[in-house]
């Protein structure tokens, strides 16, 4: 599982989190998003190494880069609360810059071999994807879809997946129930992402490559939270329920490469091609 595990992490640190930044528009982005790999090649290196010094030297280059990032939410946040601007959208925009700190702080306790807040060796390595993929990507193309579908549906999963993700990380101070919670909020998120993204995004698509991808992300969404739901409820009511090496080979593989990685190529072929969804993506 720990292979299957890196690689999805690796795909997260050096491919989705550099793509993503791209898709927002935002210019004081630019910089972290250019010396991104700086940051992000020692972590997925520190992925392979054994526990140690040398691994969690590698894993703290990574968490300085995350923590970088991080630093642009308060700003935004009071640039925006100063305007009187904080949208749906944007909330779920602030949470993606947040969230891969959360997975560095995970990551260098892991390859440190030290538990954090009494949690074990396992939960932390599963953590480092859960917070690139749930809480990254998910948050990031929330947004996107928001400010495509700027409805409802679309406020709802801007505001939904963010809060599922918090609730899902207060969980694990808890307890399973209220981690069920945070798993029932999020997949209401993802789900209302699906659809918004099957009706409204990809409809009226003329590029057969962005619709396939597209369709893609919202049917392996529809599948793949169905699992996190089934494995949160289990763990909280005793119920038979996947194990964690069966949902890293299913949740996991499928939310990164199906839902995350096709989500932010359709959405740069969508920024590439037309002017107003760059406009709004910024």
């Amino acid at each position: 599982m720990s292979v299957l595990v890196n690689s999805i992490v690796m795909l997260g640190m050096l491919v989705v989190v550099p793509a993503g930044l791209r898709l927002t528009g935002a210019a004081e982005l630019e910089r972290i998003r250019r010396l991104w790999p700086l940051f992000a090649v020692p972590g997925a290196v520190s992925l392979w190494l054994p526990r140690g010094a040398v691994a969690t030297a590698l894993a703290v280059c990574y968490a300085l880069g995350a923590v970088l990032l991080a630093m642009h939410a308060p700003h935004r946040l009071l640039r925006r609360t100063a305007s009187r601007s904080t949208a749906p959208a944007e909330i779920a925009l602030l949470t993606a810059l947040v969230a891969p700190s959360v997975a560095a702080l995970a990551l260098v306790a892991e390859r440190s071999g030290h538990t954090l807040f009494g949690f074990g060796l396992g939960i932390l390595a599963l953590t480092v994807p859960h917070f690139h993929f749930a809480g990254f990507a998910a948050a990031l193309v929330a947004g996107l879809v928001c400010r495509v579908a700027d409805g409802v549906a679309g406020r709802f999963a801007a505001l939904s997946v963010p809060l599922g993700t918090l609730l899902v990380l207060i969980g694990y101070f808890i307890g399973d129930w209220a981690e069920l919670a945070g798993a029932a909020v999020l997949t209401a998120g993802m789900w209302t992402v699906a659809v918004l993204t099957w009706r409204s995004v990809r409809t009226g698509q003329r590029d057969r490559i962005t619709r396939t991808l597209l369709a893609v992300s919202s049917a392996v969404l529809s599948v793949t939270m169905v699992l996190a739901l089934s494995w949160a409820l289990g763990e909280a009511t005793g119920l038979p329920h996947p194990t964690l090496a069966w949902m890293a080979a299913t949740h996991g593989l499928g939310n990164a490469l199906g839902f995350a990685l096709c989500s932010v190529l359709a959405w740069q072929r969508l920024r590439d091609r037309t002017d107003p969804v760059e406009s709004r993506t910024a």
